[in-house]
């Protein structure tokens, strides 16, 4: 992975992150340049205001463009806002007050710009536990009761940020794709409190059910698949093993024990209060009590009926490449796996640098979902 800080894993695989989804619009290279060099990669809070200056003037210049009915380049403008706000907010602490404004412009952003797209999304929000988990339904253009595949993504994703590639792939395929916040994640977490839990089959089974209910009319609700991002992939897995009506899994980044990751680190990794978050938990020592049951040993993944596809990084320095040749062996349904080898383009987390080896595993999900 190319290193915009050289020796800085961390904020550079952020820049990495937004140069990936500036192929889809979710950013401009000279912007996303221009912020990562106003960045001190040993001062967070530089790299807080970096991205938040530039999400801001993006966003600015948005409003300016909707102000004068120059709707296509207001589209294209808040999609670039969404993205640069969504990166301040991301490293922001809990207490700091910046961060649920940051969160909801980003999401203002993100919404505005859906307005104005050919083919609208639909907000959905599914009931579950005296609460609701929001998302967001894309159809490919001009297909009529597609299938769709659900998915959430990792420990720090957004269900807006799923539209950005994946949902680009899944589409030119003619899949929908109903990119969800669940337990732990975006909306769910940050404004309707819901904590990240092991067993996500729970939530797995409500979207499928609401779909099942809801979307007769807009996709083909025998064609329903699951997915999931980075630490999404521990989540996909455990809903297929639990909710055999899902006919494709598609696990982008496989976590065997999420547990195992997190043991491996401290209370000091940069990630570690974003993961306490999540649980809602006030020490490192709670989140790995919590973590325990998030795994897919003993027996779990011997559960997955369905055709699976595993996408890794051989160079993934988060969740490392044995995840997905351990899991790779407890698999007793049809699956896949590729790996990229590390070293190559494309071997880190979740192909941040570098997405064309992932067009494999579209390709491969739209045929299952097709068939």
């Amino acid at each position: 992975m190319w290193h915009f800080f050289p020796g800085k894993y961390m904020p550079s695989y952020q820049v990495n992150r937004a140069l990936t989804q500036a192929h889809y619009g979710g950013g401009e290279f000279a912007e996303i340049l221009e912020a990562a060099g106003n960045i001190d990669p040993d001062n967070r809070e530089t790299f807080n205001i970096a991205w938040l200056n530039k999400g801001n003037e993006v966003y600015g210049w948005a409003e300016d463009y909707e102000n004068k009915n120059a709707f296509v380049s207001a589209r294209r403008t808040y999609l670039r806002a969404f993205n640069y706000l969504r990166t301040a907010e991301f490293f922001m602490n809990l207490q700091d007050d910046r961060k649920i404004p940051t969160y909801l412009k980003a999401r203002e952003a993100f919404i505005k710009a859906t307005k104005y797209f050919e083919e609208k999304p639909i907000q959905v929000e599914v009931p579950f536990e005296g609460s609701f988990l929001p998302g967001y339904l894309f159809k490919p253009k001009g297909v009529k009761n597609p299938p769709v595949m659900v998915m959430f993504g990792g420990l720090d994703s957004l269900a807006e940020e799923l539209y950005f590639g994946i949902g680009d792939h899944l589409m030119e395929r003619g899949v929908a794709l109903l990119a969800m916040d669940g337990p732990g994640q975006g909306a769910a977490l940050r404004l309707n409190h819901i904590h990240s839990r092991h067993d996500y089959n729970v939530a797995g089974t409500a979207v499928l059910d609401w779909v099942l209910e809801n979307l007769k009319d807009e996709v083909d609700t025998t064609s329903v698949g699951i997915a999931g991002v980075s630490m999404g992939g521990y989540m996909a897995a455990r809903c297929a093993a639990f909710e055999p009506r899902f006919k494709v899994c598609m696990i982008f980044g496989a976590v065997w024990s999420y547990y195992s990751v997190w043991a491996g680190r401290s209370g000091k990794h940069p990630l570690a209060e974003i993961v306490q978050h999540i649980m809602g938990v006030d020490s490192y020592e709670d989140v790995l009590k919590k973590l325990e049951g998030y795994t897919l040993e003993n027996g779990v993944a011997e559960k997955i009926s369905i055709p699976t596809f595993i996408m890794h990084g051989g160079g993934d320095k988060q969740n490392f490449v044995e995840h997905a040749i351990t899991l790779e062996k407890h698999l007793t349904c049809e699956h896949k796996m590729k790996i990229v080898p590390e070293g190559e383009s494309g071997s880190q987390h979740c192909q941040v640098d570098n997405f064309m080896p992932a067009l494999d595993m579209f390709d491969w999900i739209a045929e299952k979902i097709h068939a």
